[in-house]
């Protein structure tokens, strides 16, 4: 994700025309702040260079979720991340070809802190699943509880695409994403704090190699 501290950077668009040619297959960022205007342009560029692209809205009630959803389908990405779940925001996305994978849990804030109790949040997963979702948001680094138990139990245990969004700055957080082997996960800020080392794009690259003999998909940024 091209956001820092879940807000998108205000030179988002130089950042990816640097690292458009990196091993990232999923590009994207948050609703706020960039102009709708400059938001639609970079996506067009994300596409333009073969990239997939994702929108992810932190929002927690109806108006504000469904308004977050709408701006995802005026910017024509492929996927939908973020917001609560609500039957009408599902439905948006549905109808416009949109995936959409929600968060689950007690969230709150931003950035985003996730609380809950983990048989919760695994039964949540599990009732959204059968509701038609196409995956799940899950802030497994942001969670008030043991974190890597909650990853660990919630990628085996919902039977649907699981992302880990969120904190995810250190090779001992990436040692234990490839262990549980999540669909995807998303890393924002600890690019911008250069966790990893070196510029964005040799940082996106280092990860990328770093967990290519897992069956881990391509690192969301």
């Amino acid at each position: 994700m091209l956001t820092h501290d879940d807000k998108t950077a205000l030179n988002a668009r130089e950042l990816f025309e640097g690292c458009s040619d990196s091993r990232a297959e999923y590009f994207g960022f948050k609703e706020e702040p960039l102009p709708h205007d400059q938001m639609k342009e970079l996506y067009a560029l994300m596409k333009k260079c073969g990239k997939k692209t994702v929108l992810e809205v932190v929002a927690y009630d109806e108006e504000k979720c469904l308004e977050g959803a709408k701006l995802a389908v005026s910017c024509g990405v492929d996927m939908l991340m973020g917001t609560m779940y609500f039957d009408s925001v599902a439905q948006l996305c549905r109808e416009n070809g949109l995936k959409y994978l929600p968060f689950v849990g007690e969230v709150a804030g931003r950035p985003s802190v996730l609380g809950g109790t983990i048989d919760g949040m695994i039964a949540e997963a599990k009732a959204l699943a059968a509701k038609g979702v196409d995956g799940i948001d899950l802030l497994g680094y942001r969670f008030t509880g043991d974190a890597p138990e909650l990853i660990r139990r919630f990628v085996a245990e919902v039977g649907i695409p699981v992302v880990i969004a969120g904190s995810v700055n250190c090779r001992e957080r990436l040692d234990e994403i490839k262990n549980v082997m999540p669909w995807g996960f998303t890393i924002g800020s600890a690019f911008f704090e250069h966790d990893f080392g070196g510029s964005f794009f040799e940082q996106i690259n280092t990860v990328c190699g770093y967990i290519s003999d897992s069956e881990t998909e391509a690192v969301k940024c």
